[in-house]
């Protein structure tokens, strides 16, 4: 008789674990889909911001250089100034890169990996 409500103790016990692992687990499935989604909205976001920040880059740079060009009374002088002006910014880049993209990329996805609700 002792050994009988042992054995249904231990076999309601392992239900019990075996329901809370598969709540962890849907759990877990759900925080991982949330932190995928986000990310991934995180990043087409981002990715649009950058094509229509090109697309304006472009024709400042565009207006810019035919700008500098009636000034100059030579467009390929224009042109030319604006390109260099370009390639000063892609060294300084360069040079600073870690600094101005791994950081704040980091922080963010810390910030959505480490955020519970």
């Amino acid at each position: 008789m002792a050994f009988e409500k042992i054995k249904e103790n231990t076999d309601e016990l392992q239900d019990r674990a075996k329901e809370y692992i598969d709540a962890n687990i849907a759990y877990y499935k759900l925080y991982g889909f949330k932190i995928a989604m986000k990310s991934t909205t995180l990043m087409l976001k981002l990715f649009l911001l950058g094509v229509m920040l090109v697309i304006v880059t472009l024709f400042f740079s565009i207006a810019l250089a035919l700008a500098i060009g009636y000034g100059l009374d030579n467009f390929a002088y224009g042109f030319l100034i604006v390109g260099g002006i370009y390639l000063v910014m892609a060294i300084l880049v360069y040079y600073v890169q870690d600094k101005i993209v791994e950081g704040p990329i980091l922080r963010t996805f810390s910030k959505m990996l480490f955020k519970k609700y």
